[in-house]
């Protein structure tokens, strides 16, 4: 039977609280109730380890914000020591360090895939990260970024800058959000893609939580239905592994993974 550990769990109304209190932009402009709530779930995935990183969209809130919530967080006891802040271009990302690089180390290894959905090609190709050296060079640099992180024991929260020049942020965020398999596409074509009107298997993750309240939408993807057969055995070691990651925690009771196929006049990625 799953037991919920109530001392690390403050209540609803305290994390809704604090994301208004730190994150907020006035009254008006504060987090809605459940954004907040479905924020924090988001946060405590990342440091028991679930996903590697989450990338915050919930307002213009910057850095110093997200520090102030997490360290908001810290103080009411929801166990979010070690996480950090690392800001890619005009983007923020909440990370693991720890769990981001070993992640990272994996992808290196030839653990994910990529599907190339150019513009300039007729349909979705599968490419594997050694014939995408641009991309192999980008995510050792994170790695060697996330090494060199040294810890201010001064700091609650940590917080650290990446140049992010000519890179393709889909595919960056793809990877560090812990998609198995990311999508990319060649820079110089725009952002234009080949998924109009193609069939996609959208892969969604969700996990329970607070009791009435909402599941967290941990994961959510998409694969072009006709290379499915081709990805299924890299889909199925992936989800392997988060079950077995899930097993090792005991704040989330429940975790259910869907499919469905989906057809759209556009994609925007």
């Amino acid at each position: 039977m799953f037991l919920l550990d109530l001392m690390s769990t403050p209540s609803p109304q305290l994390l809704v609280a604090a994301a208004q209190q730190t994150l907020g932009m006035g009254k008006r402009r504060d987090p809605p109730r459940a954004i907040c709530l479905h924020l924090a779930g988001e946060v405590l995935a990342v440091a028991r380890g679930l996903k590697p990183a989450l990338l915050y969209d919930c307002n213009s809130a910057g850095a110093s914000e997200l520090q102030s919530y997490l360290e908001k967080l810290q103080g009411l006891g929801f166990l979010t020591l070690g996480l950090h802040i690392l800001e890619i271009g005009e983007n923020n990302l909440i990370i693991s360090p720890e769990h981001a690089r070993q992640h990272l180390e994996q992808v290196l290894l030839g653990t994910i895939a990529f599907v190339n959905v150019s513009s300039s090609q007729p349909h979705p190709t599968i490419c594997s990260l050694d014939q995408l050296q641009d991309l192999k060079t980008l995510v050792a640099e994170i790695i060697t970024h996330l090494q060199g992180l040294k810890r201010d024991l001064s700091l609650a929260v940590s917080h650290s800058r990446l140049r992010s020049s000519n890179w393709n942020l889909c595919t960056a965020f793809g990877i560090l959000l812990g998609y198995p398999v990311p999508y990319t596409f060649h820079l110089n074509q725009g952002d234009d893609n080949c998924l109009a009107l193609t069939p996609l298997r959208v892969f969604t993750v969700r996990i329970s939580w607070l009791l009435g309240q909402p599941l967290v939408l941990l994961y959510s993807f998409s694969v072009p239905e006709s290379l499915f057969p081709a990805l299924r055995d890299i889909l199925n070691t992936w989800e392997k592994n988060l079950r077995i990651r899930f097993r090792t925690q005991n704040d989330f009771p429940d975790l259910s993974i869907s499919s469905e196929i989906v057809t759209l006049p556009a994609v925007a990625l």
